[in-house]
């Protein structure tokens, strides 16, 4: 042990060669006593403690930084670390290899950070973030000087606290776009107004901090370092941006639309990401600095960003990281730390947070934002991450010197305090963040609209989605029975919903009548033509909005909601995860959950479309054949609500199929007045119409429900049927048990499923519940939508515009 000079510690252990590699527990070997087994061991129990964590802390709000911290302190000296087995797992003989692993780790993970990074979007922030990312940045650092320039003058201090004190000020007052983008993620706000902002934000706020820290570093570098080596960095960036990103994009070019990256590109960048690590430490600087700088430089989003992350996110993200958060924290001390150094980490954490949050939400309160929002974005950016541990632990690991002594940066007492400290902010305000901000809460305070509830003498407003091309013809034939007229217009919001892959950068974008801009996914053009075209063929009747949204498929139902909101649509129409296709069933599995959370939130009524063809294949007969099942409730009379629209279209054949329980014929339901008014409003309506039809089906269980549907279920180009129905009715008991897709509900799950031998496309109703209040307001609501259909159409013939279209061109939403 060398004591010699403060501060530092250097500990020499001397123990036998036992090998890489052991023959088995069953040749008289502990496995745990050579490298590769006792490796192989750390990252399977620190990857299953991650995951464990993260399942039961993840539903309370808490991010996955909050998670891999815990699991370091757990397996780390702190806790149960110095228990025999996890001595014998993390034992000395295996420190340097798993500390190389947990760095290789860490290498690649900031990498890919970098590759889902957007530089552009500093280019298309506006004022807001522009002003509030500068004020994050002033305010803590400023309230952390004059606190260090205070503290400075106490002579009593530790030495060593008083010479790193400047140091920690900075440190704890550092905000990095890094960790905003990981906390948006995992809190799944990335495509919410306030994640949009607070990325923007983190982004110019990081880029000061980190300018600051890059300088201050470089000054104390130039102590003990010739000035040419500071250069390096220089160097090192030229050589990313100008000669590998170049390679990079010429990678791309020799890729065919539509196909994958050649493994051989993929491997070469993963070379490309090792070299520059290593220049990087060649030249004397963070293993990391190559790495952040590359994976920037790689263009995000498909196909090169796309295909990077599916080779490396799950192994890095789940197996290497929680290794490196354990050798992170396996440096924390509990019983070194003094009260001072707690006292002096504690009022530098304490004025760095109050400054980030007035920061962030003083001038948000100025641009208007909600106070709650403003809170939530203030508490965002204070938020640490894994940039902080990394910059604090190269403090840790940089000595100054200053004849006769050296000394750290950050000894190990204030290490562990400023890491403790991030776990206490981060664990208590992200929850916080949470529960605070939920953008659901718009819709669950809005008026409900539904097509029920719509006059059939008022314009109808539709909100459709689509998720591949594919369901473009089944959507615009369904759109054309809805029967848009002269009198009775429909305006159509067609979003093309995009997963998110490759990139953390969501983009909502409004497709202008004659832009020219480049088209953000490979079947956008197609979408777009066809849905003109259709636009026209209406002859006015119908407006058409087109808007593409590329945003994780965990929250683009965010996006799906917040418009049809701002639009006041009457319902929303999405396409069934199981699309049919003429080489078979196509599965979009990540669907499924949209539609779900769909159903759950929006503010207006919800259709389910399972397309199989034979609707957008009946374009050229005379009629189209549409028949509802109706049973009883409010999904049903949303059915036939839009039924009665499309029984207007002068070749629409509507069919009622009536299904009557005998035993409950005697019973009288809550809602058995409302479904007899708008039957007797369809019968009052198709009333000497041979083309529309009304029968009764009297059904005593499941068995004869089963046998009706069958026998009629290809009699039609289209079924529409309610979602919900009373489970404990006696025509459902039985269907629970074998309900596929909860979804579609028992009548659609029945016509979907996979054994059904239904050929028809089927759309399924779920009418958003229309409270007493909503239907107070509702004569408002119809004056209002009188007015905004009247502008819509001035402003249409003045070349399509929509009345508030400018804020959605071209930038994220």
């Amino acid at each position: 042990m060398n004591t010699s000079n403060p501060g530092l510690e250097h500990l020499w252990v001397c123990q036998g060669h036992g090998g890489m590699v052991s023959k088995g527990y069953f040749y008289g070997q502990n496995p745990l006593s050579y490298t590769t087994p006792a490796v192989l061991a750390q990252l399977s129990l620190s990857s299953l403690c991650s995951v464990l964590l993260q399942y039961f802390l993840t539903p309370l709000g808490e991010s996955a930084f909050v998670s891999l911290l815990l699991v370091g302190f757990i397996l780390g000296p702190t806790l149960w670390g110095r228990s025999a087995f996890l001595t014998s797992v993390y034992s000395l003989k295996s420190i340097q290899t798993s500390s190389t692993f947990a760095f290789f780790g860490c290498i690649f993970y900031i990498f890919l950070i970098g590759i889902k990074m957007d530089p552009g979007m500093v280019k298309r922030a506006g004022r807001k973030p522009v002003v509030i990312g500068i004020l994050t940045f002033l305010f803590p650092t400023t309230l952390n000087l004059i606190v260090a320039g205070i503290l400075s003058g106490r002579g009593e201090m530790d030495p060593l606290l008083h010479k790193s004190i400047w140091h920690i000020a900075i440190f704890q007052a550092v905000t990095s776009f890094h960790v905003i983008i990981c906390l948006m993620a995992d809190l799944k706000l990335v495509n919410s107004e306030l994640g949009q902002l607070a990325i923007s934000s983190s982004m110019i706020s990081g880029m000061c901090s980190w300018g600051m820290v890059i300088v201050i570093l470089i000054i104390t570098e130039l102590q003990r370092k010739p000035f040419w080596i500071i250069l390096c960095p220089l160097s090192l960036v030229l050589l990313v941006f100008y000669v590998l990103r170049p390679l990079m994009i010429r990678m791309i070019g020799k890729t065919p639309e539509g196909k994958q990256v050649k493994e051989g590109y993929i491997l070469s960048i993963f070379i490309m990401v090792l070299g520059i690590a290593f220049l990087g430490e060649v030249l004397g600087h963070h293993v990391i600095f190559g790495a952040t700088a590359l994976g920037i430089a790689v263009p995000h989003g498909p196909p090169l960003g796309t295909a990077l992350e599916n080779k490396i996110e799950s192994f890095v993200s789940s197996i290497l990281l929680p290794s490196f958060f354990v050798l992170t924290v396996s440096h924390v001390d509990l019983l070194a730390i003094r009260y001072e150094t707690v006292f002096v980490i504690s009022i530098f954490g304490f004025t760095s947070f109050i400054g980030k949050v007035l920061g962030g939400m003083l001038p948000a309160l100025f641009f208007k934002v909600p106070p709650a929002e403003a809170l939530s974005l203030g508490l965002v950016m204070s938020c640490q991450g894994i940039s902080d541990v990394l910059l604090i632990q190269h403090g840790h690991l940089t000595f100054v010197m200053t004849l006769p002594s050296v000394y750290p940066l950050v000894d190990r007492q204030m290490y562990s305090m400023m890491v403790i400290n991030m776990l206490l902010v981060s664990g208590t305000f992200t929850p916080v963040i949470k529960f605070l901000y939920d953008p659901s809460r718009h819709y669950k305070v809005s008026n409900k609209r539904t097509i029920q509830h719509t006059s059939l003498n008022m314009e109808l407003r539709i909100l459709a989605g689509i998720y591949h091309q594919d369901s473009t013809p089944c959507m615009i034939r369904l759109l054309e029975i809805s029967n848009p007229a002269a009198k009775t217009p429909m305006c159509c919001y067609i979003v093309h919903l995009v997963q998110l892959v490759g990139s953390l950068s969501p983009l909502f974008m409004y497709h202008e009548p004659g832009s020219t801009v480049k088209l953000p996914a490979k079947d956008c053009g197609h979408i777009i033509n066809a849905f003109r075209l259709y636009e026209q063929e209406s002859n006015g009747n119908a407006i058409v909005k087109l808007f593409t949204s590329i945003s994780p498929f965990a929250s683009i139902h965010e996006e799906v909601c917040r418009l049809a909101l701002q639009k006041r649509t009457s319902m929303v129409i999405i396409p069934f995860h199981m699309q049919w296709r003429l080489h078979g069933i196509e599965d979009i599995t990540e669907a499924r959950a949209v539609n779900r959370h769909i159903l759950a939130k929006a503010p207006c009524s919800v259709g389910i479309l399972v397309d199989r063809g034979t609707l957008s294949d009946s374009k050229n007969n005379l009629v189209y054949k549409i028949g509802i099942i109706f049973v009883h409730g409010r999904d049903d009379r949303e059915a036939l609500a839009y039924g009665l629209r499309m029984a207007k279209h002068p070749k629409v054949s509507l069919t009622v199929i009536h299904l009557i329980d005998p035993a409950e014929e005697k019973v009288q339901p809550l809602d058995k007045d409302l479904d007899d008014d708008i039957l007797t409003e369809f019968k009052a309506a198709s009333a000497g119409k041979n083309s529309h039809s009304y029968r009764t089906e009297f059904v005593k269980d499941s068995i004869e429900l089963i046998t009706m549907i069958r026998s009629v279920q290809n009699s039609f180009d289209l079924i529409l049927v309610g979602r919900y129905h009373r489970s404990f009715s006696p025509i459902f008991v039985g269907l629970t048990e074998w309900n596929e897709f909860p979804e579609l509900g028992f009548l659609g799950d029945v016509l979907a499923s996979s054994d059904s031998l239904c050929q028809v496309s089927v759309l399924v109703m779920q009418q958003q519940v229309f409270k007493a209040e909503d239907r107070m307001n509702s004569a408002k609501n119809l004056l209002e939508d009188s007015a905004e259909t009247v502008e819509i159409i001035f402003e249409s013939t003045k070349g399509w515009k929509d009345i508030d279209m400018s804020r959605h061109r071209k930038q994220p939403y």
